[in-house]
C-alpha cells in the first residue's frame, strides 16, 4: 500500500486488488452494505466522508470475444481499438468495489447515474495491458440527496513496459446521486438538472426501438446486472414501472454513431435526465456541433412528450 496525491488535496492510499472484481458479488455486498448504512444513518452513526483509498487492478487485458460482443450490440465497427464505452465497462467494477466498502458513506442500492465525462488521451487496443485506478471525490449535497464522483483512470504500459510508469490513456468521471440521503444538517443545494437550459427537441436523425430485453443484453456484455435493468418485476421492486435501459448503453450507442469521426483523442460527455423505459422508443439526434465546433452533439428524448432522456457531446481533445 502506498500513498499518492489525489484531487481536492486528499492523500490517498493505493490498494492493489488481486484482480478485477466480479460485479455479481459486488452487488450482493452492496445490498448488505446499503442495509447497514440505512440502519447506521437512523442511529446517527453513518460515515460522512469518503474513504481515503484508491483501488488499483493491475495488468488488465480485454478479450477478443468480449470486445466483439460489445461491438455487435452497440453498433461499433470491427476493430482492435477498444471503444471508449468498452473501456468504461472494463473499469467499472473497480469503481464499484469502492462503493461497497463499509466506510463508503452512500448506499449502492438505488444509486442514480447523473452524468459521465470521459477524456480519451490515446487509443487503448486489444492486447494492451493496463492498470485501472479508481477513487471517489467531491461528496456534495444535492437537492434530492447527496452526490459523489467516481473517477477511473486507465494507464498503459510505458516504454519500459512498466504499467505504473505509463501515461494515462483514458479517464472517466461518473457522477452518482443517492436520493434521499442527507449527510449534512444544513440545507445546502447545488446546481442540478432543474437549473439547466430547458430542453428543446431538435430535428431528429433516428429513432431507436428498444426491446424489453435490451437491459439484459447490455448486462451480458457489461456485467452490470443491476435489477432495475433486467425485468419489469425486479425494476418494480425498486420503484420503477418497468425495466429501464442502462444509461451507458444509450450514451455508448450515440458514441458509436459518431464513429471514426471522433478521432483518437476526444472528450465524451453525457447528462442523464428521464430514464428510458423498456420496451420503448427513443427519438435521437447525433450531428455535428450546430455552433460550428469540430465535435458532435447528441440527444435522446421521448418523441411524444418531448422530455429528454440524455444529452451529450463528443469533441476533439488536444493531446498534452
Amino acid at each position: 500500500m502506498t500513498s499518492t496525491p489525489a484531487a481536492a488535496g486528499r492523500a490517498l492510499s493505493d490498494v492493489v486488488l488481486p484482480g478485477v472484481p466480479g460485479l455479481g458479488g459486488l452487488y450482493a455486498r452492496g445490498v448488505a452494505t446499503s442495509a447497514r448504512l440505512t440502519l447506521a444513518g437512523r442511529a446517527g452513526r453513518a460515515p460522512s466522508r469518503l474513504p481515503d483509498v484508491a483501488y488499483i487492478a493491475a495488468g488488465v487485458r480485454a478479450y477478443a470475444d468480449h470486445l466483439t460482443a460489445y461491438q455487435h450490440l452497440l453498433g461499433e465497427s470491427a476493430s482492435d481499438v477498444l471503444p471508449a464505452g468498452f473501456v468504461h465497462v472494463l473499469a467499472f467494477p473497480v469503481a464499484t468495489a469502492l462503493m461497497v466498502r463499509s466506510d463508503f458513506p452512500l448506499p449502492l442500492a438505488g444509486m442514480v447515474h447523473l452524468a459521465n465525462h470521459v477524456t480519451q488521451h490515446r487509443p487503448v487496443s486489444l492486447g494492451d495491458a493496463f492498470d485501472v485506478r479508481a477513487f471517489a471525490q467531491n461528496l456534495a449535497p444535492h437537492r434530492l440527496g447527496t452526490q459523489v464522483e467516481l473517477v477511473t483512470e486507465v494507464r498503459l504500459a510505458g516504454a519500459d513496459h512498466d504499467v505504473s510508469a505509463g501515461p494515462v490513456a483514458w479517464r472517466g468521471v461518473s457522477t452518482y446521486l443517492a436520493k434521499g440521503v442527507r449527510l449534512r444538517s444544513e440545507r445546502e443545494t447545488i446546481a442540478d438538472a432543474d437549473e439547466r437550459t430547458p430542453f428543446v427537441a431538435p430535428v431528429p436523425t433516428a429513432q431507436w426501438r428498444l426491446a424489453a430485453d435490451t437491459g439484459r443484453r447490455y448486462a451480458a456484455v457489461s456485467g452490470d446486472r443491476n435489477p432495475i435493468h433486467l425485468s419489469a418485476l425486479t425494476a418494480k421492486a425498486l420503484g420503477f414501472p418497468r425495466a429501464i435501459a442502462h444509461g451507458m448503453y444509450t450514451a455508448a450507442r450515440a458514441l458509436a454513431v459518431v464513429g471514426a469521426a471522433r478521432g483518437d483523442a476526444f472528450t465524451w460527455t453525457v447528462e442523464f435526465a428521464k430514464p428510458v423505459l423498456l420496451p420503448g422508443t427513443v427519438t435521437v439526434r447525433v450531428a455535428p456541433d450546430p455552433d460550428g465546433g469540430s465535435g458532435f452533439t447528441y440527444a435522446g428524448w421521448n418523441g411524444r412528450s418531448g422530455k429528454p432522456h440524455f444529452t451529450g457531446t463528443v469533441a476533439d481533445y488536444a493531446r498534452r
